[in-house]
């Protein structure tokens, strides 16, 4: 079940572009937000390590990116759903099907889970993965959101016994345009149904030649934005029972960032940096911002160690200069960010001169045209 190799960066750059139980309830968006929803469905049987890994890569650069839009000069929330499919490890009787996340603000942990996953022999049904996720995920009711699915594979579109076609008109009927990518030639994924598969529920289809290699850009920005974002860490002050373990997992992803390549580090960062980093579940900081809690009225074994002791006034003074620590290091951050995407977009035009649109743009341009129809526009 060989995969070509690139098409573990289109994965990753469907991730750029736009990063599960039972009928599920729509998740809330505070302030009316406009919302954007992503559902990515990740072949995981054998040879597919390699778009695993790129998946990894290249999750902070998708979030990046979609934040960067905006809607009735609003910031959306970002939500991001993975699944994967296709893994003899998983039950015969779900399809080799699994919810990975649901969609999610805390992409934390869907960072997490994408350096969980593993490949194992298996049967890819498409059809049955795009049904499962459009029937349990909790989308959006709203016609104005816009609702993403991305599915990735090499085998036949038609394996399995749900149609894809009913699976597609399924999804489309609730407003999620599903995009597909066959990694293979043009025409192979026309004959095999993944072109089809696409352009009935309102999506791209993509097709992906192995033998064309997108190397990534190393920025002069990368080292201090990285740096930064490790500092940004210290401003976080967690608290209650799960306080430590997201902080301990805001930790370990950065390091999973880090290893996986020096420019994920340096987009996982940009990240941090942004109001798209939601934290107020288990920090202090956003969680006395947003309203979420009183610290002064937070008994003293739910708070960090170094809170203990503190009066009301010395908590709220504590929190208020993490607050401005904060604050400083994401306008630096974010200052750097502006100027290493001007860098990699002059390297990307340089690249694509004399020849056909990079990988990256091309899933932009369909990303965008689909945005575009739900009034999001981009930066």
């Amino acid at each position: 079940m060989g995969i070509k190799r690139l098409c573990a960066r289109v994965i990753g750059l469907t991730l750029t572009l736009g990063l599960l139980a039972g009928p599920a309830q729509a998740l809330e968006v505070a302030g009316g937000k406009p919302l954007i929803q992503l559902a990515i469905l990740l072949d995981t049987s054998s040879s597919m390590d390699g778009l695993i890994n790129q998946a990894r890569t290249q999750l902070w650069k998708v979030v990046n990116e979609l934040l960067a839009s905006r809607k009735a000069g609003q910031r959306p929330e970002l939500q991001v759903a993975v699944f994967e499919y296709g893994n003899q490890g998983l039950s015969a009787q779900s399809g080799y099907i699994r919810l990975v996340t649901p969609l999610t603000s805390d992409l934390d942990r869907v960072s997490e889970a994408l350096f969980a996953l593993t490949t194992n022999g298996g049967d890819e049904y498409c059809g049955q993965v795009i049904s499962v996720a459009t029937e349990q995920l909790a989308w959006s009711p709203s016609p104005g959101d816009l609702k993403l699915v991305y599915i990735a594979g090499n085998e036949p579109f038609t394996q399995g016994g749900v149609d894809f076609r009913g699976a597609v008109k399924a999804a489309i009927n609730r407003g999620i345009a599903v995009n597909t990518i066959h990694c293979g030639t043009y025409e192979e994924g026309v004959s095999s149904g993944w072109k089809e598969g696409a352009m009935l529920a309102d999506g791209a289809y993509m097709a992906i030649d192995q033998n064309r290699a997108v190397p990534q850009i190393a920025a002069p920005q990368d080292t201090e934005i990285t740096r930064l974002g490790q500092e940004l860490n210290q401003t976080y002050v967690a608290y209650g029972a799960a306080g430590g373990e997201a902080k301990a997992r805001q930790k370990m992803e950065d390091a999973n960032a880090s290893q996986a390549a020096p420019a994920a580090a340096a987009e996982r960062a940009v990240f941090k940096s942004s109001a798209g980093y939601r934290s107020g579940g288990w920090d202090l900081v956003d969680a006395e911002k947003e309203g979420a809690v009183k610290v002064e009225d937070l008994a003293e074994e739910q708070l960090p160690s170094e809170m203990r002791g503190m009066k009301p006034a010395e908590r709220k003074a504590y929190l208020a200069g993490q607050e401005k620590k904060r604050a400083e290091l994401q306008g630096r951050i974010q200052k750097l960010a502006e100027e290493r995407k001007q860098f990699i977009a002059q390297k990307e035009r340089e690249a694509a001169k004399g020849g056909a649109d990079t990988l990256d743009g091309a899933m932009l341009k369909s990303v965008r045209e689909q945005a575009q129809k739900k009034a999001f526009k981009f930066e």
